[in-house]
């Protein structure tokens, strides 16, 4: 299949290293091990994916999907009515698959879409806010995309079951600042693309991640240098200099080093939360992603092989007794400069990998 004049036009020799055919054809390559390893989706079930064509990352994975997907129905999400998307969702039957091709994010009215996909059993891929990463970071984008189920799957499970038997954990961030979770964390969640036993099937993709929090809160103390953060825009913010934030009974009490732009998030937290509880502990495992590999959005960064701890009291994913669920406003990421992570004085990271 020739590449759509759409796509050439888009995609500028100076943004990108490799032509539009060659990025084209290795998100295939990834998109057919998502769609076969992860997904196990066959012939028999039907797909449907929307799209735009609004970004260089949106005509490259509709592209990649084209062809991954000969059969499937092909909506213009600009083109096709909502009321027409939606009724052809209720087509569906359990086990088919929704993808979501997006350079912003789709607005279908007060439709919460992959909630009400993923009660009606269907398996569902997101791909929002392509619009945020362009050039190399398209490459770094579609790189991510790679599916590796010994890795993700092998690497998960076993950090989860040390994370679940950990009574205490700290991780080390240079300079002597060490971040200590004296008691025990909370079961850790998986998202490495192995939805055997899980109720739903898919997400947001890129994927590779374990998550966990402290069951009490207030066991979080000590000193973490963090060298990215999630801003008031939700894009990638890297300071000059690393930010070290002071914890004391598991609440923000101080950022050294800070900027205007962090102490306006700070703020804006304290303002609407009381307080800034550090609450989710997550271990990335996307080695597409690294300190020095970088991509605007947030919530893809977010997989970036190394620790990012949330600051704010939301979080959906655990229930705590003094806050109420959809009680806090604010799950800002920030990135940890890592240097060691260690469960039960057992180190599991080392030189930018996980040990285990």
């Amino acid at each position: 299949m020739s590449i759509p004049s759409a796509i050439q036009s888009d995609m500028s020799s100076n943004e990108s290293a490799l032509s539009s055919e060659a990025l084209i054809a290795r998100a295939e390559q990834h998109v057919r091990d998502i769609l076969s390893i992860a997904f196990e989706h066959t012939p028999d079930q039907r797909a449907i994916v929307v799209f735009d064509r609004d970004c260089e990352l949106a005509l490259v994975l509709t592209e990649a999907y084209r062809r991954c997907l000969p059969d499937a129905e092909m909506m213009d999400f600009h083109e096709v009515k909502p009321d027409s998307i939606l009724q052809s969702f209720a087509a569906l039957q359990p086990k088919d698959l929704v993808v979501l091709i997006q350079s912003t994010n789709f607005r279908l009215e007060a439709y919460r879409l992959r909630v009400e996909l993923f009660k009606r059993a269907l398996k569902v891929i997101e791909h929002p806010h392509l619009a945020r990463m362009r050039g190399i970071e398209a490459e770094y984008y579609i790189d991510a995309l790679a599916y590796d189920p010994a890795y993700y799957r092998d690497t998960g499970r076993a950090l989860k079951q040390k994370i679940d038997a950990a009574a205490h954990a700290t991780i080390h961030s240079g300079n002597g600042a060490q971040l200590v979770f004296s008691g025990k964390l909370e079961s850790a969640k998986l998202n490495v693309g192995d939805y055997r036993d899980m109720a739903n099937t898919g997400g947001q993709f890129p994927i590779g991640e374990v998550f966990t929090e402290s069951v009490d809160l207030e066991a979080v103390s000590g000193r973490v240098n963090i060298f990215v953060f999630g801003d008031t825009t939700f894009t990638v913010n890297r300071p000059e200099h690393p930010i070290t934030l002071v914890v004391e009974k598991g609440q923000v009490v101080a950022a050294e080093n800070s900027t205007e732009e962090f102490d306006r998030v700070l703020a804006n937290i304290r303002k609407d939360d009381g307080v800034i509880w550090v609450r989710e502990l997550g271990l990335g495992l996307n080695r597409a992603f690294s300190k020095e590999r970088t991509v605007r959005d947030i919530g893809t960064y977010e997989r970036m092989c190394g620790i990012h701890l949330s600051l704010g009291s939301k979080h959906g994913s655990y229930a705590k007794p003094h806050i109420k669920r959809g009680e806090g406003r604010h799950h800002v990421d920030v990135f940890a400069i890592t240097e060691a992570v260690e469960f039960n004085d057992e180190n599991v990271y080392q030189n930018g990998a996980w040990k285990v």
